[in-house]
């Protein structure tokens, strides 16, 4: 049975600049607590070249473990894990992606269900992945409902698994499969059911060259950082990024969010709340002109920070 999780350990230093007041790793990573949580991790932890703790983050392994141990010490979730080659999402910003969305509806405060405050909430992750980390984080941090869907059944058969072995998740999060992978919403929301929010962390790049050109260049920026000037192996920097669904499609990032917005108007009356994870600056502008023109009664840019990093989350609604 998972342990409930644990929220008040000292804050170390330094933090992850621009995340969520309410993020609970806003002052960094704790990686002595990490470690006891998640032992396994001890041997990826070591002092970078400012004399902080820190791992290695052009190493997979490392990267899953870390994230494993963030679920387990703060979430109670226990025994996650992504089939090799997966995307490995970093959990502080998901994490800032759920307290945005819980801003749309008021001011909810994380954890405050498992002292009975509930809050009938409903969620739908488009493209959930292997890794199923929205919702884990809606169900763990809001007690929302959540479903999650994708087009790959290898990857809901593994999010099946984390669920199985969470009875926290259990009476809370669901899956569903895209039989169509031209649709996003239609052959999920179901007629006369309603969603409050959908959330979608979209494939960015147009292609595999793409997306493998992208890791490249992260994973060289990251041996940069440490002094290190040997090439990137290309295995590596697949692995790096994730898997088809979860970084390419035809047309990219662009056409994927062009598809969601006018796919959405057909279901304005079930989603009250539609967003977006938008990688690339360029395609705001266009994604906000093309909502409007559909009849959204309101269109809100919400920017996250973590570290130097800037994305942006697309919020829209059709009600009134």
């Amino acid at each position: 049975m998972s342990r409930s999780p644990r929220r008040n350990t000292h804050q170390p230093k330094p933090g992850a600049k621009g995340l969520h007041p309410k993020n609970l790793h806003k002052q960094g990573y704790d990686f002595p607590a990490l470690i006891k949580s998640q032992p396994v991790l001890a041997p990826y932890v070591k002092a970078n070249a400012y004399g902080n703790l820190s791992i290695d983050f052009a190493d997979p392994q490392a990267v899953k473990l870390l994230n494993a141990a963030l679920l387990k010490h703060y979430y109670g979730i226990v025994d996650w894990d992504i089939p090799e080659g997966a995307l490995c999402p970093p959990v502080p910003g998901r994490a800032d992606y759920i307290h945005h969305v819980a801003e749309l509806f008021g001011k909810f405060e994380p954890f405050a269900h498992q002292a009975g405050t509930q809050h009938d909430i409903t969620l739908l992750d488009i493209g959930t992945g292997a890794n199923g980390i929205y919702p884990i984080l809606a169900c763990q941090m809001y007690g929302w409902h959540c479903v999650g869907s994708d087009i790959n059944a290898l990857s809901l058969d593994n999010v099946a698994q984390i669920i199985a072995n969470n009875p926290t998740l259990k009476d809370l999060f669901s899956l569903r499969m895209q039989s169509d992978r031209h649709k996003i919403f239609d052959g999920i929301i179901q007629e006369g059911e309603f969603f409050d929010v959908s959330v979608c962390n979209p494939p960015f790049h147009a292609s595999q060259e793409e997306a493998l050109k992208s890791s490249q260049l992260k994973l060289k920026n990251l041996a940069r950082n440490r002094g290190e000037k040997k090439p990137v192996p290309a295995s590596q920097a697949l692995n790096f990024g994730g898997q088809e669904a979860e970084l390419w499609c035809k047309g990219g990032e662009q056409m994927f969010l062009k598809k969601m917005i006018k796919e959405s108007q057909v279901f304005a009356v079930q989603c009250r709340w539609f967003t977006c994870l938008v990688s690339k600056a360029e395609n705001v502008k266009p994604s906000i002109k093309l909502i409007r023109k559909l009849g959204a009664t309101e269109v809100r840019e919400i920017e996250m920070r973590q570290g130097n990093k800037l994305t942006r989350v697309l919020a829209w609604t059709f009600s009134g």
